[in-house]
């Protein structure tokens, strides 16, 4: 038996502006739950086995529904049963580190228990940082906003540096990332935020591996906006982001297809991932993602929409040979239980889970389940 310390991102009061679909901020809700780590179970029946392997891992990350810990529980042990990878992905606590916390104090206090949790169900661990505002790769973190202070800052990327070197080594993540849609931000930000957030991950990147040479290290970048589907700007590609980080090891891609004005599934193309990488012998994963089961203003979706976009992306997957994709939400989020601000863009990302706010399945649970049947060599 072990006591196990859950924190959770969300509550009534979450300002969803800054409540990033990338992962936990730092845990409106605090409980002490007593759990056997090692014989916690679900007793629901897992996907079948087919005999067909896949290359890559398969995970999500903690983000329940609303802030109530017994479903947020039943969460994790439901998607457990269909991972063998989890993704720990979110802005920095500045709020925190600025009220004088150290950093190693806040991870093992709110991210290792999760972690430990995560690695007592055998799943690998992606840990992804975030420099920027989730919701707005325009802007700073809303808790910087908040405070008048900017990543621009020596002071603020110092904070930055030190908690990717204090995560690294509390948490021994499989795999690192220090940027999230670098290609976004790039396009989106002024050009001395974006020279910061360059600066600032370069400088951390060099700060990890002068203490950890075995972390696969990478950033991700936003696969619709590569393409120019955002705003009919052309193919982009992600040249610049690997010259502007020269230490990638390994890239993540995250996209959201629906939301680029693709209105099927099937009419994504079949090397909408591999064109990316023509030319780099880099490993993949998807590290965020997927499509709306429901439809909101001009998006026009269905449950299963959603179930054919993900057997889609099995086949870009197994294009690229990825080595792990990640649907940050599997269930989806409980908007009556938050006060939306004007203007939230959340409503965009809240039914992109396998399962509706009460666990109930949907149609793309199936498609998941089919593809981590075909187990890893």
């Amino acid at each position: 038996m072990a006591t196990l310390i859950l924190v959770f991102p969300i509550n009534r009061s979450t300002s969803l502006n800054s409540f990033s679909r990338r992962g936990t901020l730092k845990l409106a809700l605090l409980c002490i739950v007593t759990c056997g780590l090692y014989s916690c179970k679900d007793n629901s029946t897992g996907p079948t086995v087919t005999s067909q392997p896949r290359t890559y891992y398969m995970g999500f990350s903690g983000i329940p529904p609303k802030g109530d810990l017994a479903l947020a529980i039943a969460s994790i042990d439901m998607w457990s049963l269909r991972a063998d990878a989890a993704i720990m992905s979110y802005e920095l606590p500045w709020s925190a580190l600025l009220d004088g916390i150290p950093a190693d104090t806040e991870v093992v206090k709110v991210e290792l228990p999760l972690a430990n949790y995560y690695r007592a169900k055998g799943h690998k661990l992606w840990l992804y940082l975030d420099p920027a505002n989730g919701l707005n790769r325009g802007g700073e973190s809303d808790s910087l906003v908040a405070r008048g202070r900017s990543i621009t800052e020596p002071a603020i990327q110092q904070m930055f540096r030190r908690y990717a070197v204090v995560a690294d080594s509390i948490l021994h993540p499989d795999h690192l990332g220090l940027a999230l849609e670098t290609n976004l931000i790039r396009g989106a930000s002024p050009a001395a935020l974006y020279a910061a957030i360059r600066k600032v991950v370069n400088d951390a990147a060099a700060d990890v591996r002068a203490q950890d040479v075995s972390v696969k290290l990478s950033v991700s970048v936003q696969v619709d906006y590569a393409w120019g589907v955002f705003g009919g700007t052309g193919y982009a590609g992600i040249d610049t982001d690997l010259v502007h980080f020269p230490f990638v090891q390994e890239l993540g891609l995250s996209s959201y297809p629906y939301l680029a004005g693709f209105v099927e599934p099937d009419s994504v193309p079949l090397n909408y991932y591999s064109r990316l990488i023509q030319g780099h012998a880099m490993p993949v994963m998807v590290t965020e993602g997927g499509w709306t089961s429901a439809s909101l203003g001009s998006i026009v979706s269905s449950p299963d929409k959603q179930r054919r976009y993900i057997a889609r992306q099995g086949q870009l997957l197994d294009s690229v040979k990825a080595i792990a994709v990640f649907q940050l939400t599997f269930t989806d989020l409980d908007l009556s239980s938050f006060v939306l601000p004007p203007g939230s863009i959340l409503p965009l990302f809240a039914h992109l889970g396998f399962v509706d706010i009460n666990l109930s399945p949907k149609p793309a649970l199936g498609a998941w389940d089919q593809n981590f049947s075909r187990r890893r060599p």
